[in-house]
């Protein structure tokens, strides 16, 4: 790692000591930067954190996203269609600071987007633009030395993406390079609203823990408080993704933060 950091406040951090205290799961929600239309996220992301949500993912949209079901493919889709680009993610990112404090924000898409705008500008780009943490869904630990040192230099976090067929191994190396939290995936499959939690995910969720004191969220499937509830009862945060991206995406762009509201208070429990 790089030895020239940059002091920082750790918002992330903080986030989860707030959550811990209060003794309730934190929310994280995920919206692809450009969808439904191309300003969208500076409207509604300060909606949902107003409905609940504790730390926003932006996602970058990307042209070949295999992590991605049907609902997020679309949106990625629509986003690029819009004209997005990495800097609109980022100047997105910094433009939403003001009206959303010390919420966490979160970039999170594939490794080429990030290789061609260039590491060493991207991570001075994210530390202008605020970023307080980074998922590569597509990035191995064993590769992602070059941009956790880049990323180290400015306090900004890789977050671990783990899956049910993580070995112990790859948790443990991906624990070390990494730092925030930690992102377990509940399924072996791709991104997708479903009727329960996996209960391979939440085994998942005890392995992790023996590697790292990380805070740990799960993701893939949430779209019912249910399911909130039972990621609580094993980790520290849920993630919604499918859920909201096909609220917002399903109706007209003005009344898209309300639609988005309404799924993050629901999950949230303040509906």
């Amino acid at each position: 790692m790089a030895t020239d950091s940059i002091p920082r406040t750790d918002r992330i951090a903080a986030k989860f000591a707030t959550l811990k205290a209060e003794g309730r799961t934190g929310l994280v929600v995920f919206v692809t930067v450009g969808h439904p239309y191309p300003d969208a996220a500076l409207e509604i992301v300060p909606s949902l954190v107003s409905a609940g949500a504790d730390a926003v993912e932006l996602g970058i949209p990307f042209s070949d996203p295999m992590g991605e079901g049907p609902v997020i493919q679309e949106s990625s889709f629509t986003a690029l269609q819009n004209g997005t680009s990495m800097q609109d993610c980022l100047d997105t990112a910094k433009g939403l600071r003001p009206s959303i404090g010390e919420t966490p924000l979160i970039l999170m898409g594939y490794y080429n987007t990030l290789l061609s705008y260039g590491l060493e500008r991207f991570a001075s780009a994210c530390a202008d633009a605020t970023v307080d943490g980074l998922i590569v869904v597509d990035l191995p630990s064993d590769e992602a030395g070059p941009l956790a040192d880049e990323l180290s230099r400015y306090g900004i976090h890789i977050i671990p993406l783990l899956a049910p067929t993580s070995t112990d191994e790859s948790i443990a190396r991906s624990a070390a390079i990494g730092g925030g939290f930690v992102y377990c995936i509940s399924v072996t499959g791709v991104t997708g609203a479903r009727s329960e939690v996996s209960d391979r995910g939440l085994d998942l969720v005890e392995r992790v823990r023996q590697q790292t004191n990380l805070p740990i969220a799960v993701g893939f499937g949430i779209s019912e408080r249910q399911h909130v509830v039972d990621v609580g009862k094993r980790a520290d945060a849920a993630v919604v993704g499918s859920a909201l991206v096909r609220a917002l995406g399903d109706g007209p762009d003005q009344q898209a933060a309300q639609r988005g509201s309404r799924v993050v208070a629901r999950l949230s429990g303040r509906e």
